[in-house]
């Protein structure tokens, strides 16, 4: 991909369109480098100098103008990370106009290797190259055709071998611009995978939290709205059944403000064990006791093998949620839960014999969906629909051994 491309997100390089913004770079907001900048003009400088007395007689001197060049060359690199592209063909035009006027070989060429650098770190690969490329090219021309009219007098032609170590070093400035590009293009996806990923964990989070808050107060709420109801039918004619409904509305209560908490503790201590175990299949009495409170008979045939933590809050929610169903959308006050497994799966069948009410029972909506979203999350499946027999029946197949191998990473 194109360096423009990679770092503008796609489309021709901006460089090359039209209009006043070609020639700007991607840091519009960045500090101005006035540190770097005064200490590269007074290397350049001073580097300068040294050359041109290392060079007497064989190149022109230092003269106003040759300092005014080599001001101006280091001096755009103020700009390098605003205006990479103006600062790298104004870094190479300065250094040929030095180059052409016959003035020391020096460390001139440093401000065109640190425009190079910075114009391609920040996505203008072709700018860089074409700088570079010009400017070798008329380093060629100069040294080997126009030395005879340029100063200084009595010039001759520069060896060859000489253009081999200049584009030696080009090919090296190019090469290490775009070994650090490629490096923080890798950083920058890695930071903006890093990011997703916590996102993705947060969003998961929350799903778990708001599954698990709705299954808690789904199943409980159904039976205190349904013993509210046999409570007010029976409070005049039948004072001490009217009792155990309140008595069965309190216990309801208490229990899922307990598993309510138990949630919220999570929440607020992340990264500590939770102070109370997970619900599991051990805990089905209690949800048969509780579904018995709410007028529904629930026969239970088969056991549970030991389950990981996660299959088995899994199965205990799976049941909870299907029963909840039965009390609020059948008519039937008779249900059966029938567990069996093997060595590599868990199979849950609740039925109940129907018909639907069809009345509103106040849900959300979001059961059938909780439930696939804990079986898809342990790899395994939630069917739903009528029974064979009439009535409605889920049935879960949830994996062990996978499972087992997720929690105990």
């Amino acid at each position: 991909m194109d360096g423009e491309r990679g770092v503008r997100g796609g489309g021709a390089p901006r460089w090359w369109r039209h209009g006043s913004s070609w020639w700007r770079g991607v840091g519009q907001g960045a500090r101005w480098p006035w540190a770097s900048t005064l200490l590269v003009m007074f290397f350049v400088l001073g580097g300068s100098n040294y050359a041109a007395h290392q060079q007497a007689g064989e190149r022109a001197a230092l003269d106003p103008f040759a300092r005014a060049l080599l001001v101006i060359g280091s001096g755009l690199l103020l700009w390098r990370h605003r205006r990479p592209v103006l600062v790298v063909f104004g870094t190479a035009a300065a250094a040929m106009l030095y180059l052409g006027a016959g003035y020391p070989y020096g460390p001139v060429f440093l401000t065109v290797a640190l425009a190079c650098f910075s114009a391609v770190v920040a996505g203008h690969r072709k700018a860089a190259w074409t700088a570079l490329g010009m400017l070798w090219a008329g380093h060629v021309l100069v040294a080997h055709w126009l030395y005879q009219w340029l100063p200084p007098s009595g010039d001759s032609a520069a060896p060859w071998g000489q253009e081999g170590v200049i584009a030696a070093w080009v090919v090296a400035i190019i090469a290490v611009s775009e070994l650090v590009r490629t490096r923080r293009e890798q950083w920058a996806r890695e930071r903006a995978e890093r990011a997703r990923a916590a996102q993705r964990r947060a969003d998961e989070e929350r799903l778990r939290i708001a599954r698990e808050l709705h299954d808690v107060l789904a199943h409980s709420i159904s039976v205190i709205n349904v013993q509210a109801g046999v409570g007010l039918a029976l409070l005049d004619t039948d004072p001490e059944q009217a009792r155990t409904a309140l008595t069965t509305i309190k216990a309801a209560s208490k229990e899922a403000l307990g598993e309510v908490r138990q949630v919220l503790d999570t929440l607020r201590t992340p990264g500590d064990a939770p102070r109370a175990p997970a619900p599991g299949l051990d805990r089905l009495p209690e949800l048969v006791s509780q579904a018995a409170g709410a007028g529904l008979t629930v026969e239970v045939e088969g056991t549970a093998p030991g389950l990981p933590p996660g299959a088995d809050l899994a199965a205990f929610r799976i049941v909870q949620e299907a029963l909840t169903n039965v009390v609020r959308h059948s008519g039937s006050r008779h249900a059966r839960v029938r567990l069996d497994h093997d060595a590599g799966a868990l199979r849950l069948r609740i039925d109940d014999d129907g018909p639907a009410t069809g009345a509103d029972a106040g849900g959300s909506g979001n059961g059938l969906a909780g439930m696939r979203e804990r079986a898809a999350a342990l790899g395994g499946t939630i069917e739903a629909g009528p029974g064979p027999e009439g009535g409605f029946r889920v049935l879960a197949v949830l994996p062990l051994t996978v499972k087992a191998r997720e929690d105990d990473r």
